[in-house]
């Protein structure tokens, strides 16, 4: 179930938009604290956001640069404001699309889904795994956050590609083993507690504290 984000000051809308695309078995929330929209992209880890340029606070080109600087989930501008300064200005902050209101729902719906497809199937695979704002890239191995791209060694992005898709489930050492090396002969649990430690410095350097949580005596886990 792909989870979809609206940030739209009309609550009547935002309603209704989250009550159709509920129908076809979409996990929508609508943001009602527009002071801290950030944090509740970071928590909710959205796989597509619809934006309002028209908010409270801040207005949806401000925070689409700023959700551009913790994510790259695709985002739609919902805007009554249609114009091709307000369209070229959307696409700038880093906009993937602009529906002008009043819009068709069913239109709404096709252009979220086919968004969806487009960012999230590749042959088959997701080539990005988000979470708390951290996004491990599978095109280049890189881990980004907050706008900063964090190089990893091979051994450093197979440990966050196991544990990343493993979101709040304990990865038990052996299976980790078994994913950096593919061969039971070459398991070396010394160098395995050498790399997470090497890992965790690293993402601490960057910010991410307490990111792989140690479970005692069973393995690690990102929740």
């Amino acid at each position: 179930m792909h989870k979809i984000m609206i940030i739209e000051d009309d609550m009547t809308i935002a309603k209704t938009i989250k009550e159709h695309l509920s129908k076809w078995n979409y996990d929508v929330v609508y943001v009602t604290d527009f002071k801290n929209i950030i944090e509740q992209v970071i928590v909710f880890e959205p796989q597509l956001i619809l934006l309002d340029v028209m908010l409270p606070f801040f207005n949806g080109f401000y925070l689409c640069g700023e959700i551009r600087k913790v994510s790259k989930v695709p985002i739609i501008f919902i805007s009554s404001a249609g114009d091709n300064m307000n369209i070229v200005m959307a696409m700038n902050m880093g906009g993937d699309d602009f529906i002008v209101k009043p819009f068709d729902l069913n239109v709404l719906t096709a252009k979220i889904g086919a968004l969806i497809r487009r960012t999230y199937s590749f042959n088959g695979k997701v080539n990005i795994i988000e979470h708390k704002g951290a996004i491990l890239n599978f095109n280049d191995t890189t881990l980004t956050y907050k706008n900063q791209k964090i190089i990893l060694t091979k051994n450093e992005y197979k440990i966050l590609q196991l544990l990343m898709g493993n979101i709040s489930r304990t990865v038990s050492r052996e299976e980790i083993m078994q994913h950096l090396w593919d061969n039971d002969e070459f398991i070396d649990d010394n160098t395995l507690t050498v790399n997470i430690t090497r890992l965790r410095r690293k993402l601490e350097e960057y910010g991410l504290e307490n990111f792989i949580i140690t479970k005692k005596g069973i393995g690690y886990m990102v929740e």
